[in-house]
């Protein structure tokens, strides 16, 4: 059999995998990379909140949660070696698909929550208005 009969694993079909398959950072050097840029980008919101760096926890927060999209890019470059080429394009496809179904499950769990909270309370609306006018709280009746 001829090299290529062995690239076409005999049923004409190519199985096998490519270098630019694996990506290019699938060497020691691009796991070393790769860990000390997970190392930093745990360390970093550590140090933001035990040294209180931001007056203001909801600055904290999407810090840490900007820094948290940065590590998941880390990993998916470093260590799951994905890229637009790997597997024809269907990691990368996966990928946008699975993207879209969680923004859809926050952005819409994020809205429910929100507006059960306004609709769903309305004796917690009335306390504190009466509290803003100085008045006296009389919770509303029922039957």
């Amino acid at each position: 059999m001829s090299a290529q009969d062995h690239a076409m694993n005999g049923h004409g079909h190519d199985h096998g995998h490519h270098e630019e398959d694996i990506g290019p950072h699938a060497t020691l050097g691009g796991y070393l990379t790769g860990f000390v840029l997970s190392v930093f980008l745990t360390a970093v919101p550590f140090w933001l909140v035990m040294g209180k760096v931001f007056d203001k926890s909801s600055t904290t927060a999407v810090v840490i949660l900007l820094i948290g999209a940065v590590q998941i890019v880390v990993h998916m470059i470093y260590f799951l070696h994905m890229n637009a080429k790997s597997e024809g394009g269907w990691n990368m496809l996966s990928l946008m698909f699975t993207l879209t179904l969680v923004v859809i499950t926050l952005s819409g769990s994020l809205w429910v929550m929100f507006h059960l909270n306004s609709n769903m309370m309305p004796q917690m609306e009335h306390a504190r208005e009466a509290a803003q006018s100085g008045g006296t709280i009389v919770p509303p009746r029922t039957k």
